[in-house]
């Protein structure tokens, strides 16, 4: 079957990756896009050859040729659009993170079973090759007994203290409320949270955090720097940051038996390279960049699930875990103390 999609927002993410990638998915097409502002969805649509434009998700989702949406609004909005779109039948592949609140993030998932539909996270880096491996690797045993985890993903400009706030119709960034009350952390992050997890198969259940922000005077941080506790005992590091140029992006896995480096795969795009040194395994494996690729694997996975009627790999309570663990992480920033993820309160409170 071929898959409708309609894409809500026509910002950076959906103009020079998503739409680009599903164009090179077999059984995808991109049907409509839409914008609060009709002039941006027609340029939008215009640029990219989309038959339809729309002015609100409204007129989007009541589209018949449209089987699935990706959403890419400001995290604020993530909610109420998976909603609107879930309610009309529609299957949703949401942005990182799925929502600003356990809330918004629960009523998501419930929303979607209870219309029948598909949601997905958009979660890129568990289509990379190098990561899929190592995780392989981990489940066989290679590393034998883990016992620390570390990733980072930050980027950053030489000379440039802070970055320059965002303008025009990304100004969105600068609002705590819009971004949901962190920045670094809800833009890289998330994700290093979501692919430790996904690598180890284990749910965070403690973190404690250092950041230049969560505070009145600068309540958006620009570093984060957390430690973390598994649920069986694995310790890890997460870091993210705008602050930091010439950053190695990179995830280290340390166990009883080895070592697997994965060096440089945490980005948008293709790259990097799988190092393994253990006891039974060892070999290094490298990736040719591509700018799409991870994206394109990711939708022709989302179209594979609604296919076979399985969930998608990165499924909604997979959204819901990095979500808990983001507000367990301003929270334990804010106030200084450790904090434990199951017993997070619905507001990020412990």
């Amino acid at each position: 079957m071929t898959v409708g999609w309609g894409i809500v927002s026509t910002g950076r993410h959906p103009d020079i990756k998503v739409v680009p990638a599903i164009k090179q998915v077999k059984n995808a097409k991109v049907i409509a896009a839409c914008s609060r502002d009709m002039k941006r969805a027609e340029a939008f649509a215009a640029k990219h050859n989309i038959a339809r434009a729309y002015g609100s998700i409204e007129a989007l989702v009541n589209d018949p040729e449209i089987d699935a949406v990706f959403i890419s609004s400001p995290n604020a909005l993530h909610a109420q659009h998976t909603i609107k779109a879930a309610a009309a039948g529609k299957h949703v592949l949401v942005e990182k993170p799925m929502a600003t609140t356990l809330d918004e993030a629960l009523d998501m998932i419930r929303v979607s079973q209870e219309n029948g539909i598909k949601l997905g996270i958009g979660f890129h880096l568990r289509h990379h090759p190098g990561h899929r491996s190592a995780r392989e690797l981990i489940q066989k045993g290679v590393l034998g007994t883990i016992s620390m985890i570390q990733g980072q993903w930050c980027f950053g400009e030489r000379t440039m203290t802070y970055p320059p706030l965002r303008t025009g119709s990304s100004s969105w960034w600068n609002d705590p409320e819009m971004m949901g009350g962190a920045s670094t952390l809800m833009g890289t992050g998330t994700h290093v949270i979501d692919l430790l997890y996904y690598l180890t198969g284990e749910q965070i259940v403690e973190v404690a955090a250092i950041t230049d922000g969560q505070t009145e005077e600068r309540p958006l941080e620009q570093v984060a720097a957390v430690s973390v506790r598994f649920k069986n005992g694995i310790i890890g590091t997460i870091c993210a940051g705008r602050r930091m140029p010439d950053s190695e992006n990179d995830v280290m896995i340390y166990g009883s038996h080895g070592r697997i480096a994965l060096r440089g795969t945490l980005w948008e795009t293709l790259s990097g390279k799988l190092e393994v040194i253990s006891e039974t395994e060892n070999f290094t494996e490298s990736y040719k960049k591509d700018p799409l690729a991870l994206y394109k694997n990711e939708i022709e996975a989302f179209d594979r699930a609604i296919a076979a009627g399985e969930n998608f790999e990165a499924c909604g309570e997979d959204g819901l875990h990095s979500v808990k663990v983001i507000l367990s992480i301003i929270a334990s920033a804010a106030t200084g103390a450790k904090v434990f993820v199951n017993d997070t309160q619905r507001d990020g409170s412990s």
